[in-house]
């Protein structure tokens, strides 16, 4: 008997083997018809892949991230058998699912492509989707695919890094491919696709290479859903945060300054400002101490850390100095420097745990293609922090920034969030270093704190850093996109690494074990986030301007000052709206601004001592003395999330 094993743990047996189909059909006709791909032994598949000994297999809709992954990457198949309907002459290279839909790069030999030539594409996607070909995998031997691809230099260059015996060609309708599979069952699925954009690409990301178009597209089993997902990324332009961030004032770029550099604007840097106070405050109830590193570092604190090792020269290009062999490196990241602050002192085990905090500046070359406003940038500020405690401390200490993580997504309206325990790879174990009895500890006390604390959570192989496992905190957004933001990780490599130790209660020297955490992840991206995800509608207590106040004349600017004076004394920051114009287009300026609060000031408020208060989104609430709009104000600034609250 065949015995096929389900996700849920149950066993269905079969006489004879079977396809997934056929196991989707033996448990329902409803589920057969839906299942679009499937997983067997840990591998995507076909479903009529022939299974012929004792399996795991995981049936696949269009629901499962999986069954997206085989619609969108079949879909892939469908434009590029478009592409070469209408320009017989390109060379084709790759085409993946991605995230959210799909792209092919192609090689139009200078034949530009244009958002015009979108349309046809489309049209010709679907008229051969309608025919309703199925999907055919056949092996191939590398003599017959280079035979095949002779007049092709980018899928020779592929075939050629195959071993011979794992290549595979897919066709459907008159239409074949290099790919080693996954695909949906026919192209008659496909009921919806939408060519998004065209732009340059690289092969395979060397900026040496030739570069490719990528041709972008997004497909979907129904209309509505398409219409749905196109609405979504009109609304995504709306919020997107570079758009924003310029309407707003919170930063700029400058080729002058450098590509990857953001420039933080006052109203930028009062956010920061305000952001960095909320977290300095939460870690100093902690027990955080402050610490300040600079923004260079020898090349050995990076070869100690195992940093170099790891990324090379590629991504840290040494700065010389005069003297010979002396190299410094611009500081990738602030544990090593961490490393050192903690070694500065002799401590005993009744010191621990120390934790030093620092919102510092690193800087990492990413390549020009890959930068996209503050989401990815060259020079960003970790809100990062490193705790340094005995084995004992450790679980306690894990979840005490869990806490602070949680405090910190609550405070700034993050609710739908999940847990992701990032583990090293189950085979490849040579991109990391330690030994297996400290990465066992390490991950153990990281599903244990998860655990504890109630968190959803999901397992991800192979996501580890060098030297630790990581607890990363995968957000939703408004627009329901994930964002990786604060991650915590455990790591008893570096201790080792910088000979750190501690006196025990037996006056014998320990190792402690770090903490790497950074709830914000980086100020850049995190704000970037945080724009979008709000629309640039902040929470009061954060947003750098909160009011402004609107004289319905000249003459009582002096009042308006007077106000103005009593408010900043209570932290409560804006500006005066001064200018020759209408009180009604002044008001629909600051609603534009996303400025919370409009004060409107006149004769009959300056002899009363009064204001008139206007609330973004709410309108009027009345005239109300100075006094109490500060107390109605710091009443609504209030977070409503309190640190431990969660506990």
């Amino acid at each position: 008997m065949l015995k096929i094993t389900l996700p849920d743990g149950s066993i269905r047996e079969y006489e004879e083997a079977v396809t997934p189909l056929q196991v989707a059909q033996s448990i329902s006709d409803g589920l057969a018809r839906h299942t679009i791909s499937a997983v067997v032994n840990g591998k995507q598949t076909e479903v009529d892949t022939t299974i012929t000994a004792d399996s795991t297999v995981q049936l696949l809709t269009w629901n499962d991230d999986m069954g997206k992954k085989a619609f969108w990457h079949s879909s892939a198949h469908l434009l590029a058998q478009a592409i070469m309907e209408f320009y017989p002459e390109a060379k084709l290279t790759i085409g993946p699912a991605i995230a959210n839909g799909f792209y092919y790069d192609v090689d139009f030999g200078g034949e530009p492509l244009s958002e015009k030539d979108f349309e046809k594409l489309e049209k010709k996607i679907l008229e051969n989707a309608k025919k309703n070909s199925t999907f055919q995998l056949r092996e191939v031997s590398k003599a017959d695919a280079l035979k095949e691809y002779a007049d092709n230099p980018f899928k020779t260059e592929l075939i050629e890094n195959l071993p011979d015996g794992e290549i595979t060609f897919v066709t459907h309708d008159n239409f074949t491919d290099l790919c080693r599979g996954g695909h949906i069952p026919s192209t008659g699925i496909v009921k919806a696709v939408k060519i998004l954009n065209a732009a340059g690409a690289y092969w395979r990301g060397d900026e040496k290479n030739p570069q490719l178009t990528r041709v972008y597209g997004v497909s979907f089993p129904k209309q509505k859903e398409l219409t749905e997902y196109l609405e979504r990324l009109e609304e995504a332009k709306r919020r997107d945060h570079r758009k924003l961030g310029k309407e707003l004032g919170i930063f700029a770029f400058s080729e002058k300054v450098g590509a990857g550099l953001p420039l933080w604007l006052p109203k930028g840097a009062a956010l920061r400002k305000k952001l960095e106070e909320f977290l300095s405050k939460a870690q100093k109830k902690q027990g955080y101490e402050f610490v300040i590193s600079p923004h260079i570092g020898a090349k050995e604190l990076y070869i100690t850390s195992g940093h170099w090792e790891k990324n090379g020269e590629d991504s840290f290009q040494p700065i010389k100095t005069p003297n010979e062999g002396e190299e410094f490196l611009l500081k990738p990241m602030n544990c090593p420097h961490h490393c050192e602050i903690y070694k500065a002192q002799q401590w005993s085990y009744k010191d621990l745990p120390k934790r030093y905090a620092e919102f510092g500046t690193v800087y990492r070359y990413e390549q020009s293609g890959e930068l996209h406003g503050l989401t990815r940038v060259r020079g960003f500020t970790q809100d990062d922090a490193h705790l340094f405690c005995t084995p004992d401390q450790l679980l306690q200490e894990f979840e005490k920034v869990i806490d602070l993580v949680l405090y910190v997504f609550g405070s700034l309206g993050f609710a739908d969030f999940t847990a992701q325990i990032s583990l090293r790879d189950k085979e490849n174990r040579d991109k990391y270093i330690g030994s297996d009895e400290n990465w066992e500890k390490a991950e153990n006390a990281i599903v244990t704190a998860a655990k504890a604390k109630g968190l959803k959570t999901v397992t991800e192989y192979g996501e580890a850093a060098f030297y630790g496992p990581k607890l990363d905190f995968m957000v939703k957004d408004a627009l329901g996109r994930s964002w990786q933001l604060g991650t915590i990780q455990v790591d008893y490599n570096l201790p080792e690494r910088f000979d750190l130790w501690y006196n025990g209660s037996d006056n014998e020297k320990h190792r402690p074990v770090m903490i790497h955490r950074a709830p914000f992840g980086s100020m850049e991206r995190f704000i970037a986030i945080l724009i979008e995800n709000t629309a640039g509608d902040f929470p009061l207590w954060l947003s750098p301007e909160q009011f402004t106040i609107l004289p319905i004349s000249e003459k009582y600017s002096d009042y308006a000052k007077k106000v103005s004076e009593s408010l900043e004394i209570h932290d409560i920051c804006g500006l005066i709206d001064d200018r020759n114009e209408k009180t009604g287009k002044k008001i629909r300026d600051a609603e534009l601004k996303k400025l919370p609060f409009m004060l409107i000031v006149g004769e009959n408020e300056e002899n009363n001592g009064t204001i008139s208060v206007r609330r973004r989104g709410e309108g009027d609430l009345g005239e109300m003395k100075v006094e109490d709009f500060i107390t109605y104000f710091k009443e609504q600034a209030k977070p409503a999330f309190e640190l431990g609250a969660n506990q």
